[in-house]
């Protein structure tokens, strides 16, 4: 019974199109990760490349095919709404990570651009440890966002140059 009931699992798993996520597929084959603006964050993305896909990290600028350069990365934290009696309900934070990558002709790949998330909290100051706490998970939340996406970008960034791409798509030639 305890066979069928294994056989009859791993049938419905098959037929329903469940696989795992398999190695991201980055264009180039070296890559150098300057992180002068988020260390951590370049620790991170570093992890995941040498883990997640079969791009080699290489330790100088000048043996890398491409460069992918953390300009910063920052957290806000702001002032959705107020009570009636002048208390906060809500915040909005947000995560914000300013990234580059370009060869070894400093010809940009993926000019600078943001990757920004927000999410809404509420609030309540009778529950400041919690809120803490829930704050934590979520400005974690939008790392690990922030970075899959990046890999993601990563992964779709072409070896051609930006400004070879604009010609081609519609940009007057000379």
């Amino acid at each position: 019974m305890r066979k069928f009931l294994a056989v009859t699992a791993l049938l419905l798993l098959a037929s329903c199109g469940f696989h795992l996520r398999g190695v991201a597929n980055l264009p180039f084959k070296a890559l150098y990760v300057d992180g002068g603006g988020s260390p951590a964050l370049a620790a991170e993305i570093s992890r995941a490349i040498s883990t997640g896909t079969e791009t080699r990290l290489v330790d100088k600028p000048a043996d890398a095919d491409a460069v992918l350069q953390i300009q910063s990365a920052t957290r806000d934290k702001r002032i959705l709404s107020l009570s009636g009696a002048g208390r906060v309900r809500e915040f909005q934070l947000t995560y914000r990570v300013n990234y580059r990558l370009f060869d070894k002709q400093n010809r940009d790949l993926i000019a600078s651009q943001p990757i920004e998330l927000s999410r809404d909290m509420t609030y309540d100051d009778t529950q400041v440890l919690a809120k803490q706490q829930e704050e934590a998970l979520l400005y974690q939340d939008m790392y690990n966002d922030a970075l899959a996406q990046l890999i993601r970008r990563l992964a779709a960034a072409k070896l051609q140059p930006a400004d070879t791409r604009q010609k081609r798509y519609g940009a007057p030639q000379r």
